[in-house]
C-alpha cells in the first residue's frame, strides 16, 4: 500500500479547516490533493483528534502482525498435515 505524503496531523488540520468554513474546493487546491482523496480522508479521519489518529495507525498496524502471525501459523499447520499424511 502507498504510504500517504501527508500527516495524520495534516489531514486533521485540513478537516478542521474545511469545517471552519473554508470551502472543499479550496482546502484541496491549497494543499494539492483531489476532491476524492479529501473525502476519503474525511471518511477515515473525520472527527478525530491527533491523538486518536495516531492511536488507530498503531492499532492497524498491530492488527497486520496478528494477520501476518495467523497466517504463518495456519500454513505451518497445512504442511505439517501434509507431512502427516492426514486429509
Amino acid at each position: 500500500m502507498r504510504k500517504s505524503r501527508f500527516t495524520e496531523a495534516q489531514i486533521i488540520g485540513m478537516i478542521k479547516e474545511q469545517e471552519a468554513g473554508m470551502a472543499t474546493a479550496e482546502v484541496c487546491r491549497r494543499h494539492g490533493l483531489s476532491p476524492a482523496t479529501f473525502y476519503k480522508f474525511k471518511a477515515k479521519y473525520g472527527g478525530m483528534d491527533v491523538s486518536d489518529a495516531q492511536r488507530l495507525k498503531a492499532l492497524e498496524d498491530e492488527n497486520g502482525k496478528l494477520k501476518r502471525l495467523l497466517a504463518d501459523a495456519m500454513l505451518d499447520n497445512v504442511v505439517l498435515k501434509d507431512l502427516l499424511g492426514k486429509p
